[in-house]
């Protein structure tokens, strides 16, 4: 997918957005700091890390500045309210960002943390890539603590299975 203009692009990020929405919106809030084993990212830090990338990393890099981030740990947010807030505070900053890109923007090129010089509509492309993973992640976290979380589409596999020839 090649994004030439900005806002389908910004259309298509508020779908997976509010798929990634739908999951947090099921954390039991009192899983917020669980993790499958000690040193991984918590439920948490996944949620902080996804808003945190967005912004000082993705948002940063394509606004022609170094990527500015630097974790994903609760002294940024703590407590279900505040880390949910504090996401989409970031997000709702980085779109401020995005919605300035002009088509002459997206064929420009970022340079990304790693020192490699991108265009930035794929750097665009890949942020939607990490959110998807993390977003993977989070389904599998909570499917370990018995949580049960929303279809993605709108139907279960058993679902589609059913309704299938």
């Amino acid at each position: 997918m090649e994004i030439t203009t900005i806002q389908p692009f910004l259309e298509y990020y508020d779908k997976v957005r509010a798929r990634t929405l739908r999951l947090i919106e099921v954390v039991p809030p009192a899983q917020l700091d669980w993790a499958y084993r000690p040193g991984k990212f918590s439920i948490g830090d996944q949620i902080r890390h996804i808003a945190t990338i967005e912004r000082y990393m993705f948002a940063e890099t394509i606004a022609g500045r170094k990527s500015a981030y630097q974790g994903c740990g609760k002294d940024l947010a703590d407590g279900y309210d505040n880390v949910l807030a504090f996401f989409h505070q970031l997000h709702t900053q980085s779109l401020d960002i995005f919605r300035g890109l002009s088509d002459e923007d997206l064929q420009r090129t970022c340079t990304t943390p790693g020192n490699i010089n991108m265009r930035t509509w794929k750097w665009l492309r890949a942020m939607v890539e990490h959110e998807i993973h993390h977003r993977g992640e989070l389904y599998i976290y909570l499917n370990l603590l018995g949580v049960k979380t929303p279809p993605m589409y709108g139907l279960t596999s058993e679902e589609v299975a059913q309704n299938s020839i």
